[in-house]
């Protein structure tokens, strides 16, 4: 991200999200962004995972300036390189854990029995192989969260892109989630961006990066990241 701006015009008022924000992200890094409500997150999350561009400034996302793509190839970039997760789970109620762990493969074209094999991998790496088929009303808030990550996990996306992934989760099942996170990054290479308003959830990675109205205000390395094995004593 180099000098990212973004502009909203609310009538003949300027509303001014991003003033400027410059951020390498590196391949296999696990980020936490934090600011407070108005820090401009959320405006930059969404740039981050193709939502929304830039109004000025450039965003290189792999290589790729995300201000010269079109609809479609912004769409493609969020099918095939991104994995989203999300506070609020946003799973089909009437679908089990597997149909919608399934469901990006669908909107992709793979195959029925490649797209259950690759589910079954996605809910295993979570410890959901044995609840694939409930439907998610019959799942606690922590087992629909493993099957949102795993329904993340199902692309093979080199990027996860997690906003608020514990907000709604209480203390024991949100260390539980951060395994999962820290393991994805540390065993897979998956680069993790987290974006959060939580302390303690932010010390779980391995970076942190405060903005504050529209700009960075710190961006600091941790050193010794908080385990969250050493929390849930259990190995993935």
């Amino acid at each position: 991200m180099e000098e990212l701006r973004k502009v909203y015009k609310m009538g003949s008022v300027d509303i001014y999200a991003l003033r400027g924000i410059s951020l390498d992200i590196n391949h296999k890094e696990f980020v936490s962004i934090m600011g407070p409500s108005g820090s401009g997150k959320s405006t930059l999350m969404n740039i981050i995972g193709c939502m929304d561009r830039p109004t000025d400034g450039r965003y290189l996302l792999e290589g790729v300036d995300i201000r010269s793509l079109g609809k479609d190839e912004l769409a493609h970039i969020r099918n095939k390189r991104i994995g989203f997760i999300f506070q609020g789970f946003n799973l089909l109620p009437r679908h089990t854990a597997m149909e919608n762990v399934e469901l990006p493969l669908l909107y992709n074209g793979i195959a029925g029995k490649q797209r259950r094999e690759r589910a079954m991998e996605a809910l295993s790496k979570v410890g959901l192989a044995g609840r694939a088929g409930h439907f998610s009303t019959q799942l606690s808030g922590g087992e629909q969260q493993r099957v949102a990550i795993a329904r993340a996990l199902v692309k093979n996306p080199p990027l996860i892109l997690a906003d608020e992934p514990t907000g709604n989760l209480d203390s024991r099942t949100s260390t539980e989630v951060m395994e999962i996170l820290q393991t994805l990054n540390e065993k897979n290479g998956i680069t993790i961006i987290l974006i959060t308003h939580e302390k303690d959830i932010a010390l779980f990675s391995k970076r942190i990066i405060k903005l504050r109205d529209g700009e960075v205000e710190s961006d600091s390395i941790i050193e010794e990241p908080i385990r969250a094995v050493e929390f849930t004593g259990e190995k993935r």
